[in-house]
C-alpha cells in the first residue's frame, strides 16, 4: 500500500494524526499532529510549529512512526516514515504557512503562532492497522460512501450554461451561486472584490445566510479570506470550527458591552457559528485580483481536493465574465448621461426619511440609522442631492465617474461592484429607496418615501 492510496480527507487535520519517534537513547515521545501535506514521490510534509522535542528526536533519529486515521470509516494506518529534510522557504513553506497565517489572524495570534519549518519525510511503507475497527462497529456508525449525485463534467456543464449569459455582475453572482447549490450542495457562499486602494476585499453578494453581509470588508492579507486574496491561491481548510467560534464570542462579547461606541460602524462578515469547513479560491485575469469566493459548510468533509479543481475552472469563467461586463457597461454608459426626468410623484400618505451624510465619515445613515460608507455613501449622496436640486431620476455610470465629488480613481474603479454593494444594503436597511438598474450603465432612482437630506459636519 501507498500514502498515495489514502483517501484525501485523511489529511484535512479532521482527526488529529499520531506521530512517534525516539530520542537517540531510545526514550519515545509521541505528539499530535495538526497538518500532514502529502506530497509526490511517496512524501509527507508536516508543519513544524512546537514541536521541539519531536523535531529533536527526528535529528538525532529520523526513523518515525505515525498513525493516520479516516475520519469516514475510522479506519486507522500506520505510516514508517524517515525525516529527509527541513524546507524554510519555498512554494511548500509558504502554502503551509498561509494556511497557518489565516487561522491565527481569526483569534489575534497572527505572527505568535507561526510555521517554523515545513518537515519533509520519506514514507517507507503503509499499511492498515488490524483490529482497530470490525464490521460490526463500522457497520452500526450507519455511514454510506455512495459519491451519487452528478459527474463532475455535467456539473460543470449546468454552472458554465448558468453564468455564461450573465448581462450584469449581481445576475453572474446570483446564478453562480444557485447553480453551486444545485449541483453540488453548496449552501453558503460569499463574493469578495477589491476596494479601489486594493488593500481591502469587501462582500458584493453572499448565498445562503440568514442576513446578507454586503458591505462587510476584510483586509487583505488578514484572515483565510485576505490571506486567499494576498498569496492569489486556493485554501481549505477542515475541523476549523473552534477558532472561529473563538473569535466571534470575542467580536459578540464587545458589541454587548459600553466598548462598542467607541467602535466605527462596522458590517460583520458572514458565518456559519458550527462552521467545520471552508473553501476559499482567488478570482484572477491574468495576474490581477479582480475578486474572491469563499464557500463554507457545517460538514467537515464538505469539500475535497477534486472540488478545488473544479471550482477553480469555474473561477476562471466567473473571472473572465467579471471583466466582460464590467468593460461591456462601460462601453454603454460611454454613449450619454441621463435624461431629464420629471421629478417622483409621492402620494401625501407617504413616509418621511432623514437621509444624514457626514462627509468627515464618508458615510449616510437614514433615520439614526448607520446605512454605507466610504465610495457607495459618497455615489448615494450624489444622486440624492442631484434628484434634491433638479427632480431628475436618470443617471449614467459614466455621469458618476466624472462627478468630481464622488472622487472615483480613473483606472479601476470598481464602480459596478460599488452599485451593486449600494443596491443590496438599501433593499436591506432601507427599502423605500431604490437604485434601479435600466440597462448597461444606466440606473434610475425609484423611492416611496418624501427625503430630507441633511449635511452633517
Amino acid at each position: 500500500m501507498k500514502i498515495g492510496d489514502l483517501p484525501a480527507r485523511c489529511f484535512q487535520g479532521i482527526v488529529p494524526s499520531l506521530i512517534a519517534t525516539s530520542s537517540a537513547d531510545g526514550i519515545p515521545n509521541i505528539s499530535y499532529l495538526s497538518s500532514i501535506e502529502r506530497l509526490p514521490n511517496e512524501r509527507i510534509a508536516l508543519s513544524c510549529q512546537f514541536f521541539n522535542k519531536t523535531k529533536a528526536n527526528e535529528l538525532a533519529n529520523p526513523r518515525v512512526c505515525l498513525e493516520i486515521y479516516d475520519p469516514l470509516t475510522f479506519e486507522a494506518f500506520r505510516v514508517e516514515a524517515r525525516y529527509s529534510h527541513e524546507e524554510l522557504e519555498g512554494p511548500l513553506f509558504d502554502r503551509m504557512s498561509s494556511r497557518l497565517d489565516a487561522i491565527a489572524s481569526h483569534v489575534g495570534m497572527k505572527g505568535v503562532f507561526r510555521l517554523r519549518a515545513s518537515d519533509v519525510l520519506e514514507v517507507l511503507s503503509v499499511e492498515v492497522r488490524d483490529g482497530f475497527l470490525d464490521g460490526s462497529e463500522l457497520a452500526a456508525t450507519g455511514l454510506a460512501l455512495d459519491p451519487g449525485g452528478p459527474t463532475e463534467v455535467r456539473a460543470l456543464q449546468v454552472v458554465s450554461g448558468r453564468i455564461r449569459g450573465a448581462h450584469d455582475l449581481d445576475t453572474l453572482l446570483r446564478e453562480l451561486f444557485a447553480s453551486l447549490d444545485e449541483v453540488l450542495g453548496f449552501r453558503h457562499a460569499i463574493a469578495l472584490v477589491p476596494d479601489e486602494t486594493q488593500a481591502k476585499l469587501f462582500v458584493v453578494a453572499t448565498h445562503g445566510y440568514p442576513e446578507d453581509s454586503v458591505g462587510a470588508e476584510i483586509a487583505i492579507g488578514e484572515g483565510l479570506l485576505g490571506a486567499v486574496a494576498h498569496d492569489r491561491r486556493v485554501m481549505r481548510t477542515s475541523c476549523v470550527d473552534a477558532d472561529l467560534r473563538y473569535h466571534r464570542a470575542m467580536r459578540a462579547g464587545v458589541e454587548r458591552t459600553a466598548t462598542r461606541r467607541a467602535l466605527a460602524p462596522e458590517i460583520p462578515l458572514p458565518g456559519l457559528v458550527d462552521a467545520k469547513a471552508q473553501l476559499a479560491i482567488p478570482l484572477l485575469v491574468s495576474d490581477r485580483l479582480v475578486g474572491v469566493l469563499a464557500f463554507e459548510s457545517e460538514d467537515s468533509y464538505a469539500f475535497d481536493d477534486w472540488h478545488e479543481a473544479f471550482l477553480e475552472v469555474v473561477g476562471n469563467q466567473v473571472a473572465v465574465t467579471m471583466e466582460n461586463v464590467v468593460l461591456r457597461e462601460r462601453d454603454d454608459d460611454a454613449e450619454g448621461d441621463g435624461d431629464d426626468r420629471p421629478s417622483i410623484e409621492l402620494s401625501s400618505g407617504s413616509p418621511t426619511k432623514r437621509v444624514r451624510f457626514y462627509p468627515g465619515d464618508d458615510c449616510v445613515f437614514v433615520d439614526d440609522d448607520y446605512l454605507i460608507q466610504n465610495l457607495p455613501a459618497r455615489v448615494l449622496w450624489y444622486v440624492l442631492d442631484a434628484h434634491a436640486s433638479t427632480g431628475r431620476v436618470d443617471f449614467t455610470n459614466r455621469e458618476l465617474r466624472l462627478a468630481s465629488v464622488i472622487g472615483l480613481p480613473k483606472h479601476r474603479d470598481n464602480l459596478e461592484s460599488r452599485l451593486v454593494l449600494l443596491r443590496r444594503r438599501l433593499a436591506e436597511k432601507c427599502p423605500e429607496i431604490r437604485i434601479a438598474s435600466t440597462g448597461r450603465g444606466r440606473f434610475r432612482l425609484e423611492t416611496s418615501a418624501k427625503l430630507v437630506l441633511e449635511t452633517q459636519a
